[in-house]
């Protein structure tokens, strides 16, 4: 028979040759860390698959918060907002169309895109009980039932319930 004795922390362990005990696990240890480890990872898996998602609609509602102040800015130096026509990119460069800005400067770096590429939509006046609309349509493919507005930046947009109706 094997002379087995017990090792620190409860393990069996076989001597070696040299006559020292070798401290191991068990298959059956092993098995319940792996089963332990598998049923973590069912748990956080779905979690974080579906943070990109999140994190895209997020990040649109802050260009649109950072679109919309801009904006606001835009009129106090101006006393007007920008036209459709003159569009987002007059926060960039100084339009040269009517109404042409007296106080204009600089109010963003660049245009910024939404999460999905695409350039923001702006319409003056707005539709949606806002002085203007500023609006991405969500993700490609979802035919307008994701956009995400400065008119419904509270609402969470990226469920399968939620319809937000196309600006302008």
């Amino acid at each position: 028979m094997t002379n087995l004795r017990s090792a620190p922390g409860g393990t069996r362990s076989l001597p070696g040759r040299n006559g020292r005990a070798q401290a191991g696990f068990t298959l059956i240890e092993i098995m319940i860390v792996v089963v332990i480890l598998a049923i973590l990872a069912a748990i956080v898996v779905p979690n974080v698959i579906n943070k990109p998602t999140e994190a895209r609609y997020t990040r649109a509602r802050s260009d649109i918060q950072s679109i919309v102040s801009a904006l606001n800015l835009y009129k106090l130096d101006n006393y007007t907002y920008p036209t459709t026509e003159q569009g987002l990119k007059a926060l960039v460069k100084k339009p040269t169309a009517s109404p042409e800005p007296h106080n204009w400067h600089q109010y963003l770096s660049k245009v910024p895109k939404d999460p999905w590429g695409q350039p923001y939509k702006y319409v003056y006046p707005g539709s949606h009980g806002e002085p203007f609309d500023v609006w991405t349509d969500g993700p490609p493919g979802s035919d307008g039932k994701h956009v995400v507005g400065n008119w419904n930046l509270d609402e969470d947009n990226s469920g399968n319930d939620s319809g937000g109706s196309n600006g302008g």
